[in-house]
């Protein structure tokens, strides 16, 4: 992923008003961010625990979608997997979040849901560069191939998201 300046992910936002995407907290230093290492750029609000942000190169242009992050359920559940990086994960290392539709399905307050790992750093657990809590099953795809995997589900995602259908 290329670098990306403040102006570019503030204004590519499409699920949230212009104000709300001016007053969200940026994830810390720009020019710290690892971009070579990152397909999207994911993080959680540090002021606002609930609320979370993915900003994606896609055709046409960047797109950036506002998140919330649903709280942990209390269940028998043990582990979870990412629907972005297939990868499985401890209870509390996956959330459930969800992003409010466009348009006047959005405004209808219509959203889209999935499980995503928690810190969003589904860019360094697909390279490996991160290990997941729960357990290490193998998988015969190529880190490239588990890179694409990871596109196209947030892909879908965003698709999801952009869909319309008041």
């Amino acid at each position: 992923m290329d670098a990306l300046a403040e102006s570019a992910i503030r204004s590519s936002f499409v699920n949230c008003s212009k104000g709300e995407a001016k007053r969200l907290t940026l994830p810390g230093r720009l020019a710290d961010v690892g971009w070579s290492d990152l397909d999207f750029l994911g993080w959680r609000d540090p002021k606002a625990v609930n609320n979370a942000y993915v900003v994606l190169p896609r055709e046409g242009g960047l797109v950036g979608l506002a998140l919330s992050s649903a709280a942990q359920p209390k269940g028998r559940v043990k582990q979870s997997m990412c629907s972005f990086c297939c990868t499985v994960h401890g209870q509390a290392d996956v959330s459930l979040f969800s992003a409010r539709r466009v348009g006047a399905a959005g405004k209808l307050g219509n959203t889209v849901g999935t499980y995503i790992c928690a810190d969003l750093a589904c860019c360094q657990y697909t390279r490996g560069r991160r290990s997941a809590s729960g357990p290490k099953p193998t998988e015969a795809l190529s880190v490239d191939e588990r890179i694409q995997r990871t596109v196209t589900n947030l892909n879908r995602f965003v698709d999801e998201v952009l869909t319309d259908n008041a």
